[in-house]
């Protein structure tokens, strides 16, 4: 065990050196030897059986969603035209300077928890705090989200087939009153048996998934490339025609903090949606959780996360040139 000192730093006990470093109070951090030290305990470590292929399989899983078909045609009619495929380059190169980061981290510190670890090692005890909770809000919310989604696809399948559960089973959406969505629920108790089972077994559930979620996007691209009229395409870069921006508080972040007025098509309107479609790159950081379940975090981390956000790019950047010219 180890005591605080009146000082806020971290004493040793019998088993020598808490692996701290002499930082103060909320600030302190912990080394990235003690951090890796503690995965060995044989109580709390975690099975490395995930290669680059299942990291990248993982990492395309959790970034490509129905948002893609969702977000270009309004970014194509509101900011950037035909030029969205450009938008989705910008957005893409902007995501590959965040993974590198991610990336360096996760093979130079190869321990589960992503940037609350990440943060812990550098940054301090305080902010590690507060980007653990960040991270837990992002993630309740965006598992509740993707499960209500999910079961009103289900309930809309049942209702093609004339069948529906009772309203106070079908969430707020349907039900007055009090209500609970079973569906969304059984949906997340699932997936939590899943991953309780182990990782590998997570990683194959993920493939299926992700094959289902490839194979859309591919009869998209492929069945819609017959429907592509040329004449869509011109101008390519629309001419822009005013801009977005505001005064005061009023005015988009950017322009406060560089002056940068945002327009709608045109050149800069295709950076205007670079930061709209950025959004559904949203997920790559995911993959930097499961360093400490990785075979060889220094090899297959890079190759994980650079590899699905690579697929994921050339996948979108193919939809939205369909898409608009459709």
């Amino acid at each position: 065990m180890s005591e605080q000192r009146p000082d806020g730093r971290s004493g040793g006990g019998s088993g020598g050196g808490s692996g701290r470093t002499v930082r103060r109070g909320y600030l302190r951090t912990k080394s990235i030897e003690q951090s890796i030290k503690d995965t060995e305990e044989p109580e709390h470590a975690l099975t490395r059986s995930l290669s680059a292929l299942d990291l990248t399989v993982f990492g395309v899983g959790v970034i490509i969603g129905t948002g893609i078909f969702v977000l270009t045609g309004a970014v194509a009619k509101e900011q950037a035209g035909p030029a969205t495929a450009l938008a989705f380059v910008v957005a893409g190169v902007v995501c590959a300077l965040a993974a590198l980061c991610y990336a360096e981290f996760a093979s130079t510190l190869p321990v589960a928890g992503s940037a609350y670890t990440f943060s812990y090692a550098s940054l301090g005890e305080l902010p590690a705090w507060i980007i653990g909770w960040d991270l837990v809000l992002e993630f309740a919310l965006g598992t509740a989200v993707v499960a209500v989604g999910w079961a009103g696809y289900i309930r809309a399948l049942l209702a093609n087939a004339d069948w529906a559960l009772p309203r106070a089973l079908s969430g707020p959406d349907v039900a007055h009153g009090f209500s609970f969505d079973v569906l969304a629920a059984a949906l997340v108790m699932l997936l939590t048996v899943i991953l309780v089972l182990g990782m590998k077994l997570s990683a194959r559930v993920t493939s299926v998934v992700v094959a289902v979620k490839v194979a859309v996007v591919l009869l998209v691209i492929i069945a819609g490339s017959f429907f592509v009229d040329p004449g869509n395409y011109h101008p390519f870069i629309p001419e822009a025609k005013g801009t977005l921006s505001g005064s005061g508080l009023s005015a988009p972040l950017i322009q406060l903090m560089s002056g940068y007025r945002p327009t709608t098509f045109g050149v800069e309107g295709i950076f205007t949606a670079a930061a709209v479609v950025f959004f559904a790159f949203i997920g790559f950081d995911v993959v930097a959780t499961a360093a400490e379940e990785t075979r060889n975090p220094q090899r297959d981390m890079p190759r994980g996360i650079l590899g699905s956000l690579f697929i994921c790019t050339a996948l979108y950047v193919a939809v939205s040139i369909v898409v608009t010219g459709m």
